[in-house]
């Protein structure tokens, strides 16, 4: 699958670009309804929303970490929520350039963290100190909202039972860090957050998998059905984890 939108030209002079964005501008404002991404990016929006506002984060210091353009940076800033991000390819008003393994917060200053498609870019050693920083900033009993892609989805088993053959999330230069989604539970839990809830978005059964790759501007809605059936969590490509960080007295 493609996770990387078709690029949307920028010419606001207020920002710092580098990396991808640099080259593709702030894709993320303005997507392109064909991009094979956009119904599994449209849901999780809506899955992240519902969850902030089921926790009360609306009160909260929140940081989006990896935020990119910072998309939901600005959503909630106009909101009135307390909300900044961090980025090493972006800086703007709100969003801080800065590394996960490295965030530019004291400790305990946080009470929710985002973490959104972010630890795939990343080597297996990074995301261990990524979680690590995410940890130290956070809050006893804060919020973390951890989504990721995953390696072992209905349709990846599949191409590995019969063909032997890995089906990887993205190119392994973009997601060095693939895991099965199991493999990121036991990773965030040994960080000592508590997972509240999984959440799946898209299970990549044939039919459904064919459909959403052919169509993505009409599978949006499918996918929002499809949210409230009782797939198995790990059946589908994207998983959603809801944290509270719990550690030991």
């Amino acid at each position: 699958m493609d996770t990387t939108p078709p690029a949307t030209p920028s010419e606001d002079p207020r920002v710092i670009r580098k990396g991808e964005y640099a080259r593709h501008g702030d894709f993320h404002r303005n997507l392109d309804p064909n991009w094979s991404y956009y119904p599994i990016y449209v849901n999780k929006l809506e899955a992240i929303d519902t969850a902030l506002r089921r926790y009360h984060a609306a009160d909260d210091q929140i940081l989006d970490a990896g935020c990119g353009e910072g998309v939901l940076v600005d959503r909630y800033r106009r909101e009135g929520w307390q909300i900044v991000g961090v980025d090493k390819n972006y800086a703007s008003e709100y969003v801080r350039e800065g590394s996960l393994t490295d965030l530019p917060f004291p400790d305990a200053a946080l009470d929710t963290v985002l973490c959104l498609d972010v630890l795939e870019h990343l080597l297996y050693p990074d995301q261990d100190r990524a979680l690590a920083e995410i940890a130290r900033v956070m809050k006893p009993g804060g919020l973390l909202i951890v989504s990721i892609p995953n390696l072992a989805h209905f349709t990846a088993r599949l191409k590995m039972l019969f063909r032997g053959r890995l089906l990887r999330t993205a190119a392994l230069s973009h997601h060095p860090g693939d895991r099965p989604a199991l493999e990121y539970q036991q990773l965030i839990t040994r960080h000592r957050f508590e997972i509240l809830e999984r959440h799946g978005i898209f299970p990549t059964v044939p039919p459904i998998y064919r459909w959403v790759m052919r169509y993505p501007a009409r599978s949006a809605g499918l996918l929002r059905w499809l949210r409230r059936l009782p797939f198995p969590t790990y059946w589908h490509f994207q998983v959603i984890f809801v944290c509270r960080y719990a550690p030991t007295p």
